[in-house]
């Protein structure tokens, strides 16, 4: 198997919560964590943007981004939401086995 951390931000605590339950029920992300009070700098639209965001931390398996993908962009108030799949090279087996426990034989 093989696995990635894929990250997002969101604009509030609310839409964080109800993005990483879709994600979870779905059996997309074994576990998501949501880390607030994040500071966005960037450029939109040729403005410079400053946000308060959060950051949510997608645990998954590599074969499932595609579906992953598709429910963060149907999911997201951005037009364009930050989504970055980070590979897992290693990781404790004991919590590799639990991702596979929690996302089943989702392929």
């Amino acid at each position: 198997m093989s696995y990635r951390m894929v990250i997002t931000t969101c604009p509030s605590m609310n839409e964080a919560e109800q993005l990483a339950e879709k994600l979870v029920a779905a059996r997309l992300a074994a576990c998501v964590n949501i880390v607030p009070g994040v500071v966005s700098l960037y450029e939109w639209q040729g403005r410079m943007e400053r946000a308060q965001e959060f950051i949510l931390l997608i645990k998954s398996r590599t074969e499932l981004f595609a579906e992953l993908e598709k429910l963060v962009q149907a999911s997201h108030s951005y037009e364009l939401p930050e989504l970055v799949a980070v590979p897992i090279d290693e990781g404790s087996s004991a919590y590799l086995n639990w991702i596979d426990a929690q996302l089943g034989n989702k392929k």
